[in-house]
């Protein structure tokens, strides 16, 4: 039989309790979409290119991945348009519980592995059940986590990051932390290419900053977050990690798909890690920027990123230096901050190009649970640092009385500067 019932079935006739549901989109020339979908169940499971006589019918009904839903697009019924069409369509496959263990990396193996190779085809969404996921701490401090250690409950954070980027000494880094938690900003972090340099040591410059944040609290009253990037091997990573825990560190970076979820989950699941853990996207463009190859930026950047435990995730804004469509901004928010089991709710953080002006859109967009992330909207404001950090946090306050950013800025000289330099226009750094 041509159509193996056991393969070729519909999502009524499983358990959804022991599947894993994977939905791709592919493109190209196919006679017979059904065999194409029929190619991804059976050869990211049991199969190979030739019919071995180990797989016998009980292996397959145990393991052998499911074809549930394929759907064209546009929905052709009883012709094509010609021979020759190139055709574009959804599969939906089911994957059975019993192939995975607890590694983020053998998921994505199991469902994208050697397929991720076979032209245009993209990994759009996992539906996983709750006893998969069960697998999963996910985010140890989360939205709420966060919260109260910063003490801030009704209104977005406000991050900044260290600009420039590399070159700074520990006691210039210690400086500029200053003048950021001086200005309200609630967490300051290090960009992602700052490793552990001789002209910036990881100890050093951790040992700088929190100096600077008790001080800058002891004038402010307000506690500023300081999340230092961990780079290396994962031993590494995980020394590190201990170390500046044990020296008071308040949160950590750590470039996800760099270092891979699996390290990242291996740390936010030490009972030793007692911060929260920022999860950087670079590399991210590797995956999703592709509109027929790759994996969707909501699972990569959102889902993902919330099972191996990121309390916050970055990714571009719409508005801003890297591209990314709001439309797809808006899922990653709703793929960390939406019910899901039993994992807490992480914090969604667009970011590149933010400044003052784009405050009441981000806001708009999404909600109070977001972190406005900025670098050179509060050091390259007019007046320092300082300013700009002040600028931003009297543009989230006036947004959230409804008061227009035009308006507020007749009462602020710091929001003024600022509106008076970059308006409300989207993409100026660009």
């Amino acid at each position: 039989m041509p159509y193996d019932p056991t393969v070729f079935t519909i999502r009524e006739s499983l358990d959804p309790g022991e599947f894993i549901f994977a939905l791709y989109y592919l493109e190209g020339a196919a006679s017979d979409l059904l065999r194409k979908a029929g190619g991804i169940a059976i050869g990211q499971t049991t199969g190979t290119w030739v019919p071995v006589s180990q797989e016998t019918p009980e292996l397959r009904r145990t393991h052998v991945g499911r074809v549930v839903g394929v759907y064209e697009i546009p929905a052709y019924e009883d012709r094509l348009p010609s021979e020759s069409a190139e055709r574009r369509f959804l599969v939906q496959a089911a994957f059975p519980v019993a192939n995975f263990d607890d590694q983020l990396a053998a998921l994505l193996v199991m469902v994208f592995g050697k397929v991720s190779m076979a032209g245009r085809i993209k990994l759009l969404d996992l539906t996983l059940p709750e006893k998969y996921a069960r697998r999963f701490a996910g985010p140890k401090f989360g939205i709420e986590g966060v919260r109260e250690l910063l003490g801030v409950e009704r209104r977005p954070l406000l991050m900044s990051i260290f600009k420039p980027c590399l070159g700074l000494s520990p006691k210039q880094l210690g400086d500029l932390f200053f003048e950021q938690a001086r200005g309200g900003v609630d967490l300051v972090k290090d960009d992602e290419i700052l490793p552990d340099i001789e002209s910036a040591p990881f100890e050093a410059r951790l040992e700088a900053c929190l100096q600077a944040a008790a001080r800058a609290k002891s004038e402010t009253g307000q506690r500023t977050l300081y999340a230092i990037n961990l780079t290396g091997s994962p031993d590494a990573i995980f020394a590190k990690a201990q170390r500046a825990v044990s020296l008071g560190a308040t949160a950590l970076l750590i470039n996800v798909l760099a270092v891979g979820f699996d390290v990242v989950r291996a740390l936010t699941s030490d009972a030793s890690i007692k911060v929260p853990v920022l999860a950087h996207p670079a590399m991210a463009g590797a995956f999703y920027p592709s509109p027929v190859q790759g994996i969707s930026s909501e699972l990569v950047l959102g889902k993902l990123v919330r099972l191996a435990g990121g309390d916050l995730s970055l990714f571009p804004s719409a508005y801003g230096t890297v591209p990314l469509l709001r439309e797809r901004t808006l899922r990653i928010g709703q793929q960390l901050t939406s019910p899901f089991y039993h994992l807490r709710r992480a914090f969604p953080v667009p970011s590149a190009g933010i400044h003052p002006g784009l405050v009441p859109r981000l806001i708009d967009d999404f909600g109070l649970d977001v972190v406005i992330n900025a670098g050179g909207g509060v050091h390259g404001h007019p007046q320092g640092t300082a300013a700009g950090g002040r600028a931003f946090r009297q543009a989230i306050e006036a947004t959230l009385v409804g008061r227009s950013l035009e308006d507020a800025s007749r009462d602020h000289a710091e929001l003024r500067a600022a509106y008076e330099l970059w308006g409300t226009r989207a993409g100026v750094g660009e």
